[in-house]
């Protein structure tokens, strides 16, 4: 992963696309299918009776008016391809964007207009979801609900106003394709930016299956449906005590699997069900998948990346968790951390040693940095295993790839400790709307849904412009599921909370989460587990005409 300066970020500009067939898309409208003569896709599904379109006029307005004067374009041309990737110590064959992991960073400023051309050269059709960010309705990268999916061969082009600055990423919204190589940083800077630092490392944290031994994320899907049956999924945990770990439950990177794994499958590579991964934090069951590998930057702990820097650099990290099925535990050994954001939006800075990230969660900290080499520790919550990046301002030993950092155990922040920071805080009001979703099903029977109903893109939650809406999560199931919202930020808990889009709900337990209806169109709820939300924890929120 780059690392940047703040001067050489705001003075960067950004790739312009370019060759015939990354040519910008043409319009269509509501309803148009196929694509043109160059192979573009150009149509996207038809809006229900009832509810706005993703391409209505209403739609429309609501870009417009996230429009600033002075805002610049920033076209960038960017390919889904199989290619092979250098892990560090293990080349597997995967997809990516380009022939990086992860995939090229995309830098605009607040006010900006991104287009950027996605050509696909992939197997399958793909798509792009632009997570965490509030856009318009028809470039939110949901085939079938928001936009045609992109086929093989053909290129799309996602052009919308980035309007609020913070730590976003990008990724396919197409079956398990997220959990291969096909995700990458989008960073939106803040004009008027408050924070003073010195140096910016973004930090990608990630759970690897695809191309090892014979695995990829359809053949885990296709062997977690077959449920579990009878057999002891884990439950209950060890206790960690208030914000502490037990060592215990961090492990060693000692081999290629975790935990313990079922049979082997009949295709697809050995069994990678997990079984027995427990997490006093997260509610017991810590996770479906035995990955063999856990990477930060797209790198393993026995080959990690290398950050440098001065000692007493003011270093600002954007954490950000591109993982399939697993939470991570992340510390800085040596450093407390100051926690800034989360999900993009700012908060009322709190220090800690350690952060949860559950998958599709984002952190912003501050770190003055010692002089030496120390170790950013990403613990798979639960899977005894972990990540590993170094960050280095002097001489001595790089860190071994089992450390595990006393930090990790010390104080941690988890979101609902957070306030938001005033300028982004939920004004005062009571809701117009409850919607209430129960998160139910098993491991046993994989059975995950909403309301007990898997995801039916024709089913609609209907709320309106103007209104304030609570989302209230109640999780029946015995694991903890990262709830994410489209399109939207919420105040997690109460106008106070820390904004989000993203948000863990454990076992047992409710989270409320309250936003305002403004920005019109048909946007996805689910769980930000691959695994989960394509077995059907996931759903679809619509705004009324």
């Amino acid at each position: 992963m780059r690392t940047h300066t703040r001067r050489a970020v705001l003075g960067a500009g950004v790739a312009a696309a370019g060759g015939s067939l990354l040519a910008a898309c043409s319009s269509g409208t509501a309803g148009t299918s196929g694509q043109d003569h160059a192979g573009r896709t150009v149509g996207r599904p038809e809006g229900p009776g009832g509810f706005v379109s993703p391409e209505g006029a209403e739609v429309a307005a609501a870009e417009k008016a996230r429009a600033t004067k002075g805002g610049t374009l920033r076209e960038v041309a960017l390919t889904a391809a199989a290619t092979r990737l250098d892990l560090g110590g293990r080349t597997v064959r995967s997809w990516a964007y380009g022939d990086a992991l992860p995939g090229k960073e995309v830098r605009v400023t607040a006010g900006d207009t991104l287009a950027l051309t996605l050509a696909n050269h992939l197997p399958q059709a793909t798509s792009m979801h632009w997570h965490g960010l509030a856009l318009r309705n028809d470039m939110d990268g949901v085939p079938d609900l928001t936009q045609r999916a992109v086929k093989p061969g053909a290129s799309f082009t996602y052009r919308f106003t980035a309007a609020h600055p913070g730590t976003y990423w990008f990724h396919p919204h197409s079956g398990t394709q997220q959990d291969r190589g096909l995700y990458a940083p989008l960073i939106v800077e803040d004009p008027k930016e408050p924070l003073k630092y010195d140096k910016e490392w973004v930090v990608v944290l990630d759970d690897w299956v695809d191309g090892v031994d014979g695995s990829t994320p359809d053949a885990v899907l296709a062997e977690l449906r077959k449920g579990m049956g009878g057999m002891d999924h884990g439950g209950g945990g060890m206790d960690h005590g208030e914000g502490g770990m037990d060592h215990g439950d961090m492990g060693h990177d000692m081999s290629n699997m975790s935990m313990t794994t079922a049979a082997k499958p009949a295709s697809g590579g050995p069994s990678r069900m997990m079984m027995g991964a427990t997490s006093k934090l997260l509610g017991g069951d810590a996770g479906d998948v035995a990955y063999p590998y856990y990477l930060v930057n797209g790198r393993t702990p026995t080959d990690p990346e290398t950050f440098r820097a001065r000692p007493g650099d003011r270093i600002r990290i954007r954490l950000i968790n591109a993982g399939g099925d697993t939470a991570f535990r992340v510390a800085l050994g040596g450093h407390a951390m100051t926690v800034t954001h989360t999900d993009g939006f700012p908060v009322r800075h709190r220090d800690t040693d350690a952060l949860l990230l559950g998958m599709g969660e984002r952190y912003d900290v501050l770190v003055t940095v010692k002089d030496g080499a120390f170790p950013l520790t990403a613990v798979a919550e639960g899977k005894k295993r972990a990540g590993l990046a170094v960050l280095r301002t002097g001489g001595g030993a790089a860190p071994d790839a089992s450390v595990r950092p006393s930090e990790l155990s010390g104080k941690l922040l988890t979101a609902d400790r957070l306030t938001a920071d005033p300028a982004v805080r939920l004004r005062s009001r009571r809701p117009d709307r409850t919607v209430t979703f129960d998160l139910t099903g098993s491991m046993a029977k994989y059975d995950w849904a909403l309301n007990g109903r898997p995801y039916d893109p024709g089913q609609r939650y209907p709320v309106r412009s103007g209104e304030r809406v609570r989302l209230s999560f109640r999780n029946t199931t015995t694991m903890w599921h990262p709830m994410h919202l489209h399109g939207h930020t919420f105040a997690l808990g109460s106008g106070s909370g820390p904004r989000k889009d993203t948000a863990i709900v454990l076992p047992g337990k409710t989270v409320h989460a309250d936003f305002d209806a403004d920005n019109p169109g048909l946007w996805m709820i689910h769980c930000h587990n691959v695994y989960h939300s394509e077995s059907g924890m996931m759903t679809v929120l619509g705004y009324r005409k």
